[in-house]
């Protein structure tokens, strides 16, 4: 592995957002697609995360969780869907059928909260 200098870790911003939408795409067989509010400053995005085989939508609406916010957008799918950041789990192993983690605050914080 790598290491990176602090001035490149710096450069990842990390938010805290709530999920205020979650929906499986009609074209996904595993991708789910999350509609989270980072705040005024930054303001909702689409992102998609592969975790459809471990919840539910409508368990995760309401959920804060931490998403790297300043990665390029991907196209994602076949209608040309758009994902506008990354939400961070652990993953205990990296496999198909271990269930990743959503890194959720202890408490609720404010949405666009950077971690540091």
């Amino acid at each position: 592995m790598d290491n990176l200098s602090i001035e490149e870790f710096k450069k990842l911003d990390i938010r805290v957002g709530t999920i205020v939408e979650a929906e499986v795409p009609k074209w996904s067989h595993y991708v789910m697609k999350l509609r989270v509010d980072l705040g005024p400053e930054i303001g909702e995005r689409i992102i998609f995360a592969g975790i459809m085989n471990f919840f539910k939508p409508k368990d995760l609406i309401g959920k804060q969780s931490l998403c790297a916010v300043n990665l390029e957008p991907k196209k994602i799918g076949p209608e040309g869907d758009m994902s506008e950041g990354m939400m961070l789990m652990a993953v205990e192993k990296d496999d198909e059928t271990t269930p990743p983690v959503l890194l959720i605050p202890k408490k609720k914080v404010q949405n666009g909260t950077r971690i540091m």
